[in-house]
């Protein structure tokens, strides 16, 4: 089993290291594919589905605060900030820009909020939407989505950068499997869902988009737990293994007496 300690102790080995500033600065184009992978997804795990690999656009914020973000919304755009992986939101390679409110709005709206803050997008960067030239090309993880109360409206959006070294924090959305020939669920019981997310440390190259939990043995009264979650084995689960994912409920169905 892959612990953090031994997965930075391996970054260690291969002298890898954080992008900083002015590293960032050095290399504008940042390759979206490393070339050598440290990890890679296994058989019988979720992977991304390809379908949604697209490319988000973007293009450079010279300024922020309230009258600067009003402006980008009323003209189609959500401000935006590209961060550092994980600590950057103290500094460092920090990047203002304003995204396209049409393709964010499309993403969110068929991959679901959950599994869109789960998934890796490609970041391009150019002077202009129209422009062919780009500024900037970085892999991203989109960290957090601000939505308009009542409306839904997307008020801006937060990456984190997710070059191949990264170990990134991500709640992980839950796929439910099996309700329909679970034995409790038959019986008329029903799913306490407690948890629709589970945070775990991933290295970059394999965050999965979901993981899958099995309901197709469990009865009444029964749980499953953080650590009965399968996934990657180089997976960090950032919860107590102890505490409940789910749940069924329900008043348990006593078997009936045979007649005479």
């Amino acid at each position: 089993m892959w612990t953090i300690q031994r997965l930075l102790r391996l970054r260690q080995t291969l002298n890898l290291r954080l992008y900083s500033q002015s590293a960032a600065a050095q290399v504008l184009h940042e390759e979206s594919t490393p070339a050598s992978p440290l990890f890679t997804y296994l058989e019988g795990f979720p992977r991304p589905n390809p379908k949604y690999n697209e490319i988000i656009r973007a293009i450079p914020r010279a300024a922020s605060g309230k009258s600067v973000a009003a402006r980008e919304r009323k003209a189609g755009r959500v401000p935006s900030i590209v961060f550092e992986q994980e600590d950057g939101e103290h500094g460092g390679n920090k990047r203002l820009v304003s995204v396209q409110t049409n393709q964010i709005k499309k993403l969110v709206n068929h991959l679901g909020r959950s599994y869109f803050l789960s998934r890796l997008f490609v970041l391009e960067v150019r002077s202009s939407f129209e422009s062919e030239e780009v500024v900037e090309k970085v892999r991203v993880l989109p960290r957090l989505l601000h939505l308009q109360a009542g409306t839904d409206a997307i008020l801006n959006v937060t990456f984190i950068r997710a070059p191949s070294t990264a170990l990134l924090k991500v709640n992980v959305p839950l796929n439910f499997i099996g309700e329909d020939v679970s034995p409790g669920l038959k019986k008329g019981a029903y799913l306490n869902v407690i948890k629709r997310t589970v945070m775990f440390l991933c290295p970059a190259d394999i965050i999965p988009p979901y993981i899958e939990v099995d309901l197709s043995e469990l009865d009444v009264g029964q749980v499953v737990k953080g650590k009965d979650l399968k996934v990657h084995p180089a997976l960090k689960l950032l919860r107590p293994a102890e505490e409940p994912v789910i749940k069924i409920m329900g008043t348990r169905v006593e078997p009936q007496k045979k007649s005479k």
